[in-house]
């Protein structure tokens, strides 16, 4: 097989596998038998393409061939299914500039949200089958067990079925009622690209290129605040995305970016959003994140950042959601305001609370004792939060602060 259509099929599997299978979701009405139909067309692709080439629409012929294997299949079972009515042209692939409602994705991510699924197994459910992420890190990221995760991504699949929940982005009428989950699930993909759970690269950026494109598609269906200030958040960290890690996948630090580099036309598309977002005594959750994201990208220096204004922000924000990892977020702007002290008090309550084995509190906690000259504690810390985290990335950060406490401080750690 030639290297060159090996790698041209990872790539499309990474960055459209999950189109594939929305599509063929609607066209089988069954996620297990749509499952195996991706993975039958991908096999066919390994195949096939490297003596016929890659078609000019991949996608498309990965749809097609899923839904046609799939067909043979319940054949061979002698199950009967009414596929008859389906018309091929239905595996086109979806244009994002012109196909608005018929967004598969889209259509998925709604149906996952029904209000007959709780929205622990609508989140895991929408997660597995959109972000493609493993039962195990679904797990991890909500501090749950990975049995407990599998029981209730299959306990949503066998409802959806039963049930008869249509495969639609629903009317208008219907719409507010799932919105607030269709928006926490965008802005869920959007962070496992931006940050991602596990592997060797902090991004994953095909995810959160989905999670706005999808954004968008939110706010041409239902123009609200809380659309716009989920879009104006989203392109605001997403403007960062070429600063936050070196060429070999290290960390950069928001303190230590080139802001030079960052993405202007993105800040200025999400600036220009805000006024959209912000509403007074009635703005949400996402237009307060954007508002602090602003701050952070209008200060032309780290040093010009206004620590004052986000810490306010962050206080308001958690008087909407009071979650432990805004109260984190608010204790970090905290310290960065002055009052670092109080805030290491804090998220040492929070690191040995509810944030016992969320691997951020820790980091935190290490930064803010070294900042404040608590070497020794600080050295300690680092190695706890080492011991929390899959990434690579945020691996070696943590063992280049321990490297240099040891190297720096000699017998102050010992």
């Amino acid at each position: 097989m030639s290297d060159a259509i090996h790698h041209t099929v990872q790539r499309i599997y990474r960055e459209h596998s999950r189109q594939v299978l929305a599509t063929l979701i609607r066209l089988l009405k069954d996620f297990d038998l749509a499952e195996e139909a991706l993975h039958e067309a991908f096999a066919c692709a390994l195949k096939q393409w490297p003596d016929e080439g890659v078609p000019h629409n991949p996608t498309a012929w990965l749809v097609s061939t899923g839904r046609f294997k799939a067909i043979d299949q319940l054949r061979k079972h002698r199950r009967e299914v009414d596929l008859a009515s389906e018309d091929t042209a239905v595996c086109q692939a979806p244009d994002p500039d012109t196909l608005h409602l018929e967004d598969d994705r889209l259509r998925l991510i709604f149906t996952c949200c029904h209000p007959s699924l709780s929205q622990e197994a609508a989140i895991a459910l929408t997660l597995r089958e959109v972000c493609d992420l493993s039962t195990e890190a679904i797990a991890s990221a909500f501090l749950t067990k990975a049995s407990t995760t599998a029981q209730r991504i299959v306990r949503a699949k066998r409802k959806i079925q039963s049930a008869g929940i249509p495969y639609e982005v629903p009317g208008k009428q219907a719409l507010p009622e799932r919105l607030q989950g269709v928006l926490k699930i965008v802005y869920l993909i959007f962070n496992e690209g931006y940050y991602a759970s596990g592997g060797d690269s902090l991004q994953r950026v095909h995810l959160t290129d989905e999670a706005i494109r999808l954004g968008r598609l939110l706010t041409r269906l239902l123009p609200q605040s809380e659309v716009y200030g989920l879009l104006a958040l989203m392109l605001l960290q997403h403007s960062r995305q070429d600063t936050r890690s070196k060429p070999n996948g290290d960390i950069i630090l928001l303190e230590d970016q080139d802001r030079t580099r960052w993405h202007h036309d993105a800040i200025a598309e999400a600036t220009a959003l805000l006024p959209r977002a912000l509403v007074g005594p009635a703005t949400g959750s996402y237009a307060l994140q954007a508002a602090i994201a602003a701050l952070h990208a209008e200060a032309p220096t780290a040093a010009d950042t206004d620590w004052q204004e986000i810490w306010g922000l962050y206080q308001a924000l958690y008087l909407r959601t009071p979650t432990p990892v805004v109260a984190l977020n608010q204790a970090v702007a905290q310290a960065m305001a002055g009052d670092i002290d109080t805030a290491i008090s804090h998220i040492e309550q929070l690191a040995n609370g509810d944030l016992a084995s969320y691997f951020p509190a820790h980091a935190a906690w290490a930064d803010l004792l070294r900042r404040s000259g608590r070497h020794h504690q600080a050295h300690e810390r680092y190695h706890y939060a080492l011991s929390l985290t899959r990434l690579a990335a945020e691996r070696r950060y943590l063992q280049m602060r321990i490297e240099q406490y040891e190297k720096n401080i000699g017998s102050a750690v010992d």
